[in-house]
């Protein structure tokens, strides 16, 4: 069993698509921060003010819970943490994943996708929530490239 863990949460696959190619070139396990709740169209829609990820990213506070969790977080020592950019930061749902498990002593390394935010706000978000691991810097992967940068950031 790898000890490196790729989690991600993809709102329309874009982000799934980028995990998933890393999970196989690195020969790591794949776990998806799905919402107990799904999201709908409606729910993702940005450009109404009362959506449901308009509300969650309005509350800091918000933690809105996962399906499943991982079982046995305690095998992975490397664990990769996938999300698109919202509003600047990682959505709420990887808020909760980050704050449901012990990540001390852990490397933890984000990264991202984005129409057209950086990852650097979210960087410091993540480390907030989740002070205790060793992060790494982390990367927007938007196009081709993820495996080899992944690769890289293992040194498996």
């Amino acid at each position: 069993m790898s000890n490196v863990l790729v989690a991600y949460f993809s709102a329309s696959g874009v982000t799934a698509r980028v995990a998933k190619e890393m999970a196989q070139a690195m020969g790591a396990e794949l776990y998806e921060i799905c919402p107990a709740q799904p999201y709908t169209a409606a729910d993702l829609n940005w450009m109404d003010k009362h959506s449901r990820s308009t509300a969650e990213m309005n509350d800091p506070a918000c933690r809105p819970a996962v399906a499943q969790p991982v079982q046995d977080i305690g095998q992975y020592d490397t664990v990769f943490v996938g999300f698109p950019v919202w509003w600047y930061v990682e959505p709420r749902i990887v808020d909760t994943f980050l704050e449901s498990y012990d990540f001390s002593g852990k490397t933890l390394i984000p990264f991202a996708t984005s129409g057209g935010s950086g990852i650097a706000q979210a960087e410091k978000s993540l480390e907030a929530h989740c002070p205790k691991a060793n992060w790494k810097k982390g990367k927007l992967l938007n196009g081709s490239g993820a495996a080899e940068w992944a690769k890289g950031e293992w040194n498996g």
